[in-house]
């Protein structure tokens, strides 16, 4: 069954704009929390955890919530501008029944969203989101005053969440003698991510880290790795650290100001995993650079490539019993450190590994030299199908012959936007970049 509302990342667009509304948002709070209720065999009233990210429309968004979730008769409690995966970690070391973040993740401000966390802090699986989905086209009603659900707001959730990050970095090891710059992109770990790194001994540098409410990932960030690169150079750091909007991407710079994306990031986590024991597996997506799969088959690694999106590389890496898997984007999941993608984990867990291998970041990636690859985003209106432009198809089909086994195409829509993402690897940068632009320019317009 189709999902109406959900997509790969929870429910997201722009604000003002259906389905983001304050309307709907009260319902979807209130569908979710009978859901929960219907589920939850318990004779006190069941409880879930809200954060969000630094975008202004996140207050009027999280007072709809709470009413929706009241009115189911559940109970709220706010955490406030936090990190994606640290709600996610709140939610199950809380007992709670679930975790909601307002977040567009790495889009600009005018967009924002909604995702759950279950109770063991993954993603809520398809058959729950449908139930919810179900819910909310039904009409919304609302308990007896004495069982509606209260709100309170959640102390001291910062501070649970720095030290749990630091618990997923050995006891062994510290950050003295590192100088790093990390950017926020004036998001939710705008306050948490320069604390962490900080008490584990390195010197910090902050970027990105004064949010107004506008300013989410614009110039700053994962997505716009060019401001920390230039921070880097200018401190003559050892490395810079990029986080998204809500903190669950990592992108990394050398001393150099060269960016590491998240494929390279994966191989060096592999890598130093290998040295301490044995690695099954690693799970990438179809985005994942052929690099990666050539080096990980040459190393006798598993590979296995999932759906785009976080997701779904959980889903492969539980099917498997592997523990580490990713994209190219920065989502990095260690499954043994934390249920879901974190950065500020994700990038501990790289410093580790510098850190026993006495080796600079760019000497630990220089084993790997990945494919040229270019990636062309075309906005289409919601609901294009690129299979029927007849055009498209067939330019397609005409690059993978030239290319034969010495690249890739890959055309797919986005999860999260109204958007067609064509990606071409081939021998070259030039090669590449010219044959994704032959097939985005056949896109109807």
């Amino acid at each position: 069954m189709a999902r109406k509302y959900f997509g790969t990342d929870g429910v997201r667009g722009q604000v003002g704009v259906a389905p983001i509304t304050p309307d709907f948002v009260m319902r979807l709070g209130y569908a979710a929390g009978m859901v929960l209720a219907k589920d939850y065999a318990s004779s006190s009233r069941p409880t879930v955890l809200i954060g969000k990210d630094t975008r202004i429309s996140g207050y009027m968004l999280e007072a709809a919530l709470e009413a929706g979730f009241s009115a189911a008769g559940v109970d709220v409690m706010l955490a406030g501008p936090m990190p994606t995966p640290a709600i996610a970690y709140l939610t199950r070391a809380l007992r709670l029944q679930a975790g909601v973040v307002i977040s567009a993740s790495h889009n600009p401000f005018q967009d924002n969203g909604i995702k759950f966390f279950s109770a063991h802090g993954t993603k809520l699986p398809d058959s729950v989101e449908l139930a919810i989905e179900e819910a909310i086209d039904q009409p919304m009603a609302c308990v007896p005053s004495d069982k509606l659900g209260r709100a309170t707001r959640l102390r001291d959730a910062q501070g649970r969440y720095i030290e749990f990050c630091k618990s997923t970095f050995p006891n062994e090891l510290d950050l003295r003698g590192l100088k790093i710059v990390v950017d926020s992109a004036h998001g939710a770990a705008y306050n948490i991510a320069p604390h962490v790194f900080h008490e584990l001994g390195a010197e910090v540098v902050s970027i990105g880290a004064t949010p107004d409410g506008f300013n989410i990932n614009a110039g700053f960030g994962a997505t716009a790795p060019k401001a920390l690169s230039a921070a880097v150079i200018e401190h003559k750091a050892d490395l810079g650290i990029a986080l998204d909007g809500d903190a669950d991407r990592l992108i990394m710079v050398d001393a150099n100001g060269r960016v590491y994306n998240g494929d390279e990031l994966l191989y060096l986590m592999v890598r130093d995993r290998m040295a301490t024991g044995e690695v099954a597996g690693a799970v990438g997506t179809l985005m994942t650079n052929m690099a990666l799969e050539v080096a990980f088959k040459e190393l006798g690694i598993g590979f296995a490539r999932a759906k785009v999106g976080d997701r779904y590389v959980l889903e492969v890496m539980q099917e498997r019993g592997w523990i580490l898997g990713g994209e190219g984007s920065g989502h990095l999941l260690a499954l043994d450190k934390h249920t879901t993608g974190d950065g500020i984990v994700s990038s501990l867990q790289v410093l580790s590994a510098l850190k026993r291998s006495g080796k600079s970041l760019e000497a630990c990636c220089s084993e790997l030299t990945l494919y040229p690859q270019t990636l062309i985003n075309k906005r289409v209106t919601p609901g294009f199908d690129w299979t029927k432009d007849a055009a498209m198809v067939a330019e397609k089909e005409a690059v993978e012959r030239e290319l034969g086994d010495t690249g890739r195409v890959l055309i797919r829509a986005s999860g999260t936007e109204p958007l067609i993402r064509v990606m071409v690897e081939a021998k070259n940068a030039e090669m590449a970049d010219s044959m994704a632009r032959r097939i985005a320019d056949k896109l109807a317009a």
